[in-house]
């Protein structure tokens, strides 16, 4: 497997996944993993290149992403926070609190309860068929 460290295009892999995080309404919660599925691999990439890579370059996104993209909603495919250097935890596990998303006593979100469940078709074309918490390297 080849390593790609970022998406060929970055800035407008970037643009794609802050399009479908953008979707994800209040009181939902998505994956890395699942957003990367939603989106097509870059022309020319295996797609097994594709899935171990892709959750780890959503991520890198939602690190990156303008005020108005909904970032806590999206969790690692075991449905917890990520943490990130310099914390924000906290402050995601709030936000969606305040949505009526519940935490278990392990600290995880029950996907099946709060997975949010996608676009509409007419959005998904081309898109990978995953579930949440299926992608590969997920975190």
């Amino acid at each position: 497997m080849v390593r790609f460290t970022s998406p060929p295009s970055r800035d407008e892999f970037n643009r794609k996944v802050w399009d479908e995080v953008r979707q994800v309404p209040a009181g939902r919660v998505t994956t890395y993993g699942f957003i990367a599925g939603l989106i097509p691999p870059p022309a020319g990439m295996e797609m097994s290149d594709y899935r171990a890579w892709g959750a780890r370059w959503v991520g890198g996104a939602m690190a990156a992403c303008p005020a108005d993209v909904p970032w806590q909603r999206v969790v690692n495919a075991q449905g917890k926070i990520s943490l990130r250097p310099g914390g924000g935890g906290q402050e995601q596990r709030d936000l969606l609190e305040a949505e009526g998303v519940e935490f278990t006593s392990a600290d995880r979100i029950d996907l099946k309860k709060y997975a949010w469940e996608g676009p509409d078709e007419t959005w998904q074309q081309g898109a990978l068929p995953l579930t949440q918490g299926d992608a590969e390297g997920a975190s």
